[in-house]
């Protein structure tokens, strides 16, 4: 795929594809948005701050980020991401997650299980 991601309209995650290997996600936030501090124990991540800057916490570590920036961020980091006072355009890479799988146990009949069910979606302040 050839995107113009300067060109994307959308707030939050705004876009995203997947190829068999890769994920790639467009994240667009105002001021004081972001991701709140988590740990992503499975996968390195890369940054890239397309417009606008950001603060990035890794491990206690604070970095300013500013268009033309890449960060990786390692798996296992205690990481957290706020836009800074011009917003933030970002693209998030990373491997290729596995696709959520649930089993059923024998004989369950508890549909909060049923993968067809809308659990809805989780939004960053």
């Amino acid at each position: 795929d050839v995107v113009d991601l300067l060109a994307l309209e959308g707030h939050g995650p705004a876009w995203g594809t997947a190829s068999e290997e890769l994920n790639a996600t467009l994240l667009v936030w105002r001021e004081g948005e972001g991701q709140p501090e988590h740990v992503n124990a499975e996968r390195d991540v890369a940054l890239v701050v397309l417009a606008g800057g950001a603060t990035l916490v890794v491990d206690g570590d604070e970095h300013s980020l500013r268009r033309g920036t890449l960060a990786i961020v390692p798996r296992g980091a205690t990481r957290s991401l706020v836009a800074g006072a011009d917003g933030l355009r970002c693209l998030s890479l990373h491997r290729r997650r596995d696709g959520l799988s649930i089993a059923r146990a024998a004989g369950h009949t508890d549909n909060s299980l049923d993968p067809r069910r809308d659990v809805g979606s989780a939004r960053v302040p």
